[in-house]
C-alpha cells in the first residue's frame, strides 16, 4: 500500500499521541522514549478512540472502559480489549511522521 504521511514530529508528545486518518484507516501516534509508535486508534471493544485515552510510560488505557494496550506491541494487557491491535511501520522524513499500512507488525 505504501507510506502515508501523518502528522508533523511536532503534533506527537510524550503524553499526547495523534489520531490521523490514513487511506481508511484511524492510526493512533505515539511518542515512548524518544520513539514513535503507530497502531489503529479505534477500540475493538467500543469504537472509542484510543488516542483519547491515558497514555502511562508504554501503555495507554481506552476512555470508556479501561482496556489497556501496549502502545509498542498493540498487545492487549487488560480486557475488554477483545484482541491485539495492529501495529503499523513508521519513518521520519523530515517533519513528518509516515506510517506504512502493509503488513503491520
Amino acid at each position: 500500500m505504501g507510506w502515508f504521511s501523518v502528522c508533523k514530529v511536532n503534533y506527537v508528545k510524550q503524553d499526547s499521541p495523534f489520531s490521523a486518518q490514513a487511506d481508511d484507516k484511524r492510526i493512533g501516534v505515539y511518542l515512548v522514549d524518544g520513539e514513535y509508535f503507530a497502531m489503529e486508534d479505534i477500540c475493538p471493544h467500543a469504537n472509542a478512540l484510543l488516542s483519547q485515552g491515558f497514555v502511562d510510560g508504554a501503555t495507554i488505557e481506552c476512555p470508556l472502559h479501561g482496556a489497556l494496550f501496549d502502545i509498542r506491541t498493540g498487545q492487549c494487557l487488560r480486557e475488554p480489549g477483545d484482541r491485539d491491535l495492529t501495529i503499523y511501520p513508521v519513518r521520519i522524513n523530515g517533519d513528518q511522521i509516515e506510517v506504512s499500512l502493509g503488513e503491520g507488525s
